[in-house]
């Protein structure tokens, strides 16, 4: 008896253990075991819905009269119940009418499509307009209407979600590789007009809740609009396969009120305005790796690891020719213009002290102890 209930009670606590853990759903993102669309927070993500179930109804109507009178048909007159086959007369009315009824089916089905896609195009009197770059692999937001014009930062993976990846056993986390440590920042009931475009190859920004994905094509400007009616948080991910990180890429749109927004706007101009970095300054060498290394974590080590040994096809960093050369100039060109069609991506999104540093950083780190220093008013030159 005492073994039955101590078992009982070890079986309770396991499971009382295993629900504390589990993972909930996501406000804003994927629901456990969710079958449907996420909810939608647009109109053009209601519209989608209804169109999808309308859409879904109707084809169920005409799967059932279909098979149901075909398959009447081949129980009814089947040949062991004594029906034989005979030739038909094939009146007009017939012919007519399987041309007419699934002509009229389909422009039933395409008027309420085509108003909808007509409207998920019309990007026509935004009140805000944001550039969302596509890079491997994270997102560059540039705003460049509207309130907030000229802000402009990337978005990336939070290291500590890119940490539980790579354990192998993350635990349990509802955002589990959705955080970011910069989402965009929008107003609530505005329009707003995202403009997508890549630096290096096909991308797609897709965020589920306000019914919106367009690719982001390298040398092409594509555009899509949502107007979010509720505030709170909302995710996505890229939504075209573009390499081995592609999981690593997620979409966090904090939409606000209008004063949080002001006050976002603000803050965030007075944080660019106190980071931006005179190209001239003379920084020392500590000074520079110290910032470098913040720089390669939030982009380099997700390719070339922590230790600098990349992996696979991503070559090492930790004594690379390339990294100790003495000649500056070529380390600066690989950063600025990319190398391997497009394998190590250019990154002329960083400032100019942002690369000097990381360049910095790589050459005096690891084994590489070469004491050489390359200063951001290198890179501006290498610019022009």
């Amino acid at each position: 008896m005492r073994n039955a209930v101590g078992l009982t009670l070890l079986s309770a606590g396991v499971w009382t253990s295993v629900a504390a853990q589990k993972v909930n759903d996501l406000p804003g993102g994927p629901a456990v075991n969710q079958l449907n669309f996420a909810p939608p927070v647009t109109k053009i993500a209601e519209e989608q819905h209804w169109l999808h179930w309308f859409m879904m109804a109707l084809c169920a109507v005409i799967f059932v009269i279909v098979f149901g009178v075909m398959f009447y048909s081949i129980l009814k007159h089947r040949k062991s119940v004594g029906h034989k086959s005979q030739e038909l007369a094939e009146p007009i009315w017939v012919e007519l009418g399987w041309t007419i009824v699934p002509l009229l089916i389909v422009i039933g089905m395409a008027l309420p499509a085509t108003k909808v896609l007509v409207a998920q195009k019309d990007t026509t009197n935004a009140d805000l307009t944001i550039k969302a770059t596509g890079m491997q692999w994270k997102w560059g937001y540039d705003y460049i209407k509207g309130e907030g014009e000229g802000i402009g930062f990337l978005s990336t993976l939070d290291t500590a979600h890119r940490v539980m990846s790579a354990s192998g056993s993350p635990p349990p986390t509802d955002d589990y590789l959705l955080k970011v440590d910069n989402p965009m920042v929008v107003p609530v009931g505005k329009k707003i007009r995202i403009i997508t475009t890549a630096n290096d190859v096909i991308h797609a920004w897709m965020v589920p809740a306000f019914g919106v994905k367009q690719d982001a094509i390298p040398g092409f400007v594509r555009d899509t609009w949502f107007r979010a009616e509720k505030t709170g948080d909302f995710y996505g991910q890229c939504a075209e396969l573009c390499g081995k990180e592609h999981a690593y890429m997620p979409i966090h749109v904090k939409v606000v009120t209008a004063e949080e927004y002001t006050a976002w706007v603000t803050e965030k101009q007075k944080a660019m305005a106190a980071a931006a970095d005179d190209p001239s300054k003379v920084w020392t060498l500590a000074d520079l790796v110290k910032r470098g290394e913040s720089v390669y974590a939030a982009n380099c080590a997700a390719c070339h690891q922590a230790n600098g040994k990349g992996a696979g096809p991503i070559k090492a960093l930790d004594g690379s020719a390339l990294v100790v050369d003495a000649d500056k100039s070529k380390i600066i060109n690989v950063l600025l213009n990319g190398q391997n069609n497009g394998a190590m991506p250019a990154w002329k999104q960083l400032s100019d002290t942002e690369l000097a540093a990381v360049m910095t950083f790589t050459k005096n780190s690891w084994s590489n102890a070469t004491q050489q220093i390359v200063q951001p008013a290198d890179v501006q030159a290498a610019r022009q």
